[in-house]
């Protein structure tokens, strides 16, 4: 078959399905969170007893209605939504009344046609891939929400772990990916049990809460996808990018230090950068130190 003999076309194709997929996740992290919180409203209304409160407009789904301009809420046609390239056509602005369109769009589309086709081609064209991809893509979501709402949503965070729990039925013994049951239900517990600990000590030391039950849950799918062995590699990657990222916003004065910085987004690279390079990354170290 010429995708699993000939790399160029499956990284291409790859490339090009990450495209459409960044698309829809712009979707999903701009609108996923309303949503959300509709959904919360209806359901404490109902076990209080009392009536939804009332809202302009109900928020859209995700597949529908179509696309429209914050600005002026014409409808974006088919020929104005490709990935990115209509982004630089119409120079980052609407077609209809030239309001300009952030450029977080073109960027998730980028990103993630960039990421799909780097797992394309790490692991070749086999099913591994297709399970990294779709953890890519997830990731990138959670991310993407998680800097904007400061929420890791169960709807995303459980089916990832569920998937890669049931994935791990059909590991072949060989390594790789997916991980055997037994080290994803101990990745499982760990993560979350791990992360538990440190949010409890955390909350005992200094009244505050340290991080939300997000992460752990988001840290509970990484020790599933990748094993207990890789957690402390996760945690390590997701805390110095996370230390260095604070540092330099408090430095240059962008970000208070009283205001918390989401966290997910960073466990989200560290997994997604464990997925790919983690045992090479852990036996590096460990030849480095002289232990291997």
């Amino acid at each position: 078959m010429l995708l699993a003999t000939s790399p160029a076309p499956w990284l291409a194709l790859a490339g090009i399905l990450g495209l459409l997929v960044g698309s829809f996740l712009n979707v999903v992290i701009l609108r996923l969170p309303p949503l959300l919180e509709r959904r919360w409203q209806r359901e404490c209304a109902t076990i209080l007893g009392s009536s939804v409160p009332a809202a302009a407009e109900e928020p859209p789904g995700l597949v529908r209605p179509r696309s429209r301009c914050p600005a002026c809420r014409a409808p974006i046609r088919a020929w104005h939504n490709i990935p990115v390239l209509s982004w630089l056509l119409l120079r980052g602005r609407c077609a209809t009344c030239r309001a300009p369109i952030s450029p977080r769009y073109p960027l998730v589309e980028a990103g993630t046609g960039l990421l799909s086709a780097l797992v394309a081609w790490r692991f070749g064209f086999v099913p591994e891939a297709g399970l990294v991809l779709v953890l890519t893509w997830v990731l990138i979501a959670l991310a993407g929400i998680d800097l904007e709402h400061q929420l890791l949503p169960d709807v995303l965070t459980l089916p990832l772990l569920w998937l890669a729990l049931l994935a791990s039925l059909f590991h072949d013994g060989a390594g790789g990916l997916p991980v055997s049951p037994r080290d994803a239900i101990l990745g499982a517990a760990c993560g979350y049990g791990f992360l538990w600990l440190v949010f409890q000590l955390f909350r005992l030391l200094t009244g505050k809460e340290g991080m939300g039950f997000g992460d752990l849950k988001l840290f509970a799918a990484a020790g599933a996808w990748l094993g207990w062995q890789m957690l402390p590699l996760v945690l390590l990657l997701a805390a110095v990018a996370g230390a260095v990222t604070g540092l330099a916003l408090i430095v240059t004065q962008r970000h208070g230090r009283g205001v918390p910085i989401p966290f997910g987004p960073f466990l989200a690279g560290a997994i997604w950068i464990a997925a790919l390079w983690g045992p090479a990354i852990v036996e590096r170290y460990l030849s480095l130190a002289g232990l291997r």
